[in-house]
């Protein structure tokens, strides 16, 4: 396995041709907001951006489990958690989520915080024209979003939140699913690749378990303001 070392807002994350990351990853991480007393649980997690963001910002969670499924991004995770001292609080967790007896190496039902970039595309949308690591990061071949909502609803406990990223083309299945599981859908965020743009390129949104009906959308981010914040050239 062929690696680089990505320097991520000062501390350093380990990536390879196959698992990456991009803008999706870190408008999620900014929307979910983690407590610094919260025990969370990042889905799909890849290489294990979304905890290291909340690291490397500052203030992160008490405990951040992060599962995933393939075993490259797997080590990649367990390779940047040692490099960054964080072997007591930032746990890998290589599991098919599909499978309860995988998924309860995390604890079940005592979450405050599941997040999830999940894979968006259903089978027969191109994947055969990536990696088969891409593919199954992409596409829902080894996951689909009933079973990344479904296994949310299981770590969560009762008031906890689910805060996921996805194409608002799925936007009606998100909905939907969620209140199969009993997480309430609470916040919804378009986010644009510009000011200039006609049609958003993502969703974040937010649900509650347990929690009572009343949807409210925000106003759409963009990812020039998201760089503006990350990098200092606005003052918030």
């Amino acid at each position: 396995m062929q690696t680089e070392v990505f320097d991520l807002f000062g501390h350093d994350i380990y990536v390879s041709a196959d698992h990456r990351f991009g803008t999706d990853a870190l408008l999620l991480a900014e929307f979910a907001k983690p407590s610094p007393k919260d025990s969370v649980c990042d889905l799909c997690s890849g290489c294990g951006i979304i905890p290291m963001l909340f690291h490397a910002w500052g203030k992160p969670p008490a405990r951040t489990y992060a599962v995933e499924i393939q075993d490259e991004a797997a080590e990649l995770m367990r390779m940047t958690v040692e490099k960054n001292g964080l072997t007591d609080r930032f746990f890998p967790v290589q599991a098919d989520l599909t499978k309860d007896e995988e998924l309860f190496r995390v604890p079940r039902g005592k979450m405050e915080l599941v997040t999830v970039n999940p894979p968006y595309y259903r089978p027969g949308c191109g994947e055969e024209r990536l990696s088969q690591a891409q593919a199954n990061a992409r596409h829902e071949l080894l996951c689909d979003l009933e079973s990344v909502i479904r296994a949310a609803s299981l770590l969560l406990k009762y008031g906890g939140y689910l805060k996921m990223c996805h194409i608002p083309e799925r936007l009606a299945d998100i909905f939907c699913l969620m209140r199969k599981y009993g997480i309430e859908p609470k916040v919804m965020q378009f986010a644009h690749n510009s000011d200039t743009s006609e049609r958003p390129f993502l969703v974040l949104v937010s649900g509650k378990k347990g929690g009572k009906p009343g949807l409210i959308a925000e106003k759409p981010v963009t990812v020039t303001e998201m760089n503006a914040r990350l990098f200092g050239k606005i003052n918030d």
